[in-house]
C-alpha cells in the first residue's frame, strides 16, 4: 500500500491537488496557525523585520505577516516562491527572494525530491535522512542551479533582522556562516542523524557573541526548556535523541546583551 501511494504522489495529477491544497491552506487560517501565532509573539512584534530563511510554501511567512512584521521570505524554489507571491504578494511588508542562501555569493546545485516542495543544497544531509529512513521512500533524481546570497547580503539590503528563521534541510551551517554579526534571535531546524551540523552551527554562532539557547521538538511549538541554557546544555539534551529518527526540531537562539 505505501508503495503504491508513494507512486501516486509522483504523478502531475497529485503534483497539481498538492499545489491546490497549498494555496487553499495560504488563504485559510486554523487553529494550529493561531497555536502557532501565539509561540512567535515571544520572539516578534508589529514592525519587526523577520528574515524567513527556507521559506518553502510560506508556513512562517504567513505567521510573521499576521504578526505585522515586515518580512523577507527567501527560497530558491521557483514553484514555492510563485505559491508565496500568489498568496501574499499583494502584502506590502513582503519581500520575496528566489534564491538560497549559503557561506558566499555565487551559485549551487538544488536537489530537489520527486515527492513534496521537500529540496536541499545538501547531498551528506540527503544520504543521512535516506540511510536512517526518515526519508527513504524519497527519490531525489532533480536539481537545479540556483542563485546563493548570504545572511549579511540579506542585512545589507533590508537591515538587521529582529528574527531569522533558518529552515534548509540541512545546509544551516553553510547559512550561519554568511552572518558575521550578532542579531537578536533565530532558530535552526535539526534532525537526530545529524546533529554534528547542528554543534558546528552553535559553536560558529558563539563566535559571534554570547549566546543562550533553548529547543522545539516537531511542531509542538513549545520550548523544551523553562530556562534558556547555554550550548553544552542543549547539546547535551539534543545528543540523548541522536537515535531516534522520529522527531526532528528547532533550536532557538539568543544573542545576549
Amino acid at each position: 500500500m505505501n508503495t503504491i501511494k508513494n507512486i501516486l504522489k509522483r504523478t502531475p495529477l497529485y503534483q497539481a491537488l498538492r499545489l491546490v491544497r497549498n494555496r487553499r491552506a495560504a488563504s485559510t487560517w486554523t487553529s494550529f496557525d493561531k497555536r502557532i501565532l501565539d509561540f512567535y509573539r515571544q520572539y516578534v512584534d508589529s514592525g519587526d523585520l523577520c528574515f524567513d530563511i527556507g521559506a518553502n510554501i510560506g508556513n512562517r511567512t504567513k505567521i510573521f505577516l499576521a504578526l505585522e512584521a515586515r518580512v523577507v521570505a527567501v527560497e530558491p524554489q521557483r514553484d514555492c516562491a510563485s505559491l508565496i507571491k500568489a498568496a501574499y504578494g499583494k502584502d506590502p511588508k513582503l519581500v520575496i527572494v528566489n534564491k538560497a542562501v549559503g557561506p558566499i555569493h555565487g551559485r549551487a546545485e538544488l536537489v530537489i525530491s520527486d515527492a513534496s516542495p521537500l529540496a536541499s543544497l545538501s547531498r551528506e544531509w540527503i544520504r543521512a535522512v535516506q540511510n536512517s529512513g526518515r526519508f527513504s521512500d524519497y527519490s531525489w533524481n532533480r536539481t537545479r542551479w540556483v542563485d546563493v546570497i548570504t545572511l549579511d547580503e540579506l542585512i545589507a539590503e533590508h537591515g538587521i533582522p529582529r528574527f531569522i528563521k533558518i529552515d534548509v534541510e540541512g545546509y544551516e551551517y553553510e547559512v550561519i556562516k554568511g552572518l558575521t554579526q550578532p542579531v537578536n534571535a533565530l532558530s535552526l531546524e535539526f534532525t537526530p542523524e545529524f546533529l554534528d551540523q547542528t554543534r558546528m552551527c552553535i559553536q560558529y554562532l558563539k563566535s559571534l557573541g554570547p549566546i543562550e539557547l533553548n529547543y522545539s521538538f516537531n511542531e509542538s511549538m513549545e520550548l523544551g526548556l523553562d530556562r534558556w541554557t547555554d550550548a553544552d546544555g542543549v547539546m547535551n539534551i539534543l545528543n540523548g535523541f541522536r537515535r531516534d529518527t522520529t522527531i526532528f526540531g528547532d533550536v532557538y537562539v539568543r544573542f545576549c546583551r
